[in-house]
């Protein structure tokens, strides 16, 4: 498994993590705990070293998975989750409504945006307690609070990495002006941003602004929420509460456009004895700047083959000939 450094923290990930929101469950029309935990052990056993959470996914019960499943490797691993997405406060900004599900219109559970020096004090010691550790090597901010200074945020979060409760700081969701307000106060290491084939919003923003400041991007989603993955044919149905039911992104005719755009690639994946979701993970970290990837798993064989796709060295020609694919058929995607 290839490995890369988080910024200039002197901590090294692998360049396949393992997300971990779909294992809490929420949003992801629940989860098997037993099954998430063999997930995590897969992962490790395959290579992956970066294992990303937050207290949001599954409202604590992800944390909780991974703190489990990693008790025997603690020390091998990169652990990394975020604070600011809260529901124990109305202070902040407020985000959505939710239940136990996913957001809803008159969700009982209100979500906030706190990034307030005392509420990430009470977030980072109850992921460490969820997380049965005593440090978070990588820390982020999930969403970016507007009603409270960068700076208050940030000289917390200096604290808490003097305090050896975390070693390195990122942030997530975060333009380049945010990411410059962090810099200025101190080293910022890492961003995490929605990226993929389908989404490269952050190529006309983030993305430069991050290569030229040695801040690594962890591009989360690189297989669109498992669109890209070769595998959602048109028959996929989406049971309650998961976030896919009902989205344009995945209407049967879009999963059809998807379909033609990945059958292109068959001839590379077949080249590197690839599946087609190896492929496009690879494709993902082989884009300048993309230092990390992010990939969801639900059972032990994704885990697996997600991971196995931090081997694959695509060619020049391989990636030419994707980023046309994928310029081509851009336009017709939702």
């Amino acid at each position: 498994m290839k490995q890369r450094p988080l910024g200039q923290s002197g901590i090294s990930a692998s360049v396949v993590g393992l997300g971990a929101w779909a294992i809490g469950g929420w949003m992801w029309g629940g989860t098997s705990e037993k099954e998430s935990i063999k997930t995590i052990h897969a992962a490790l056993d395959a290579g992956i070293t970066l294992i990303d959470t937050a207290p949001i996914y599954g409202f604590g019960l992800s944390e909780r998975l991974v703190g489990d499943a990693v008790q025997d490797r603690r020390d091998k691993i990169v652990l990394a989750t975020k604070c600011s997405m809260v529901c124990n406060t109305r202070e902040g900004e407020h985000k959505f409504d939710s239940d136990v599900l996913g957001p809803a219109e008159n969700g009982h559970i209100h979500v906030y945006v706190n990034l307030r020096p005392e509420s990430i004090r009470l977030e980072v010691e109850e992921s460490l307690r969820r997380l049965q550790t005593d440090h978070i090597d990588l820390y982020q901010t999930h969403w970016q609070d507007e009603t409270t200074p960068i700076e208050d945020t940030m000289a917390t979060l200096l604290d808490l990495k003097q305090e050896g409760k975390i070693r390195a700081i990122g942030v997530s969701n975060a333009t380049s002006k945010h990411m410059e307000q962090y810099r200025a106060l101190g080293p910022l290491d890492s961003a995490q941003e929605k990226f993929s084939m389908l989404d490269q919003a952050i190529l006309a923003d983030q993305l430069p602004y991050c290569h030229k400041h040695n801040i690594s991007i962890l591009a989360y989603s690189p297989l669109g929420r498992g669109l890209l993955t070769g595998k959602m044919g048109p028959e996929r149905e989406f049971g309650d509460g998961d976030q896919r039911r009902g989205s344009a992104r995945f209407s049967v005719e879009n999963r059809q456009r998807v379909a033609e755009m990945l059958e292109d690639f068959k001839p590379i994946a077949e080249k590197h004895g690839a599946t087609l979701a190896q492929t496009v993970i690879a494709w993902t970290f082989h884009q300048d700047g993309i230092t990390h990837v992010l990939c969801g798993a639900r059972n032990i064989g994704q885990a697996q083959e997600n991971a196995a796709a931090g081997r694959i060295a695509l060619g020049a020609d391989d990636l030419v000939s994707m980023n046309q694919t994928v310029e081509k058929c851009a336009e017709s995607l939702a």
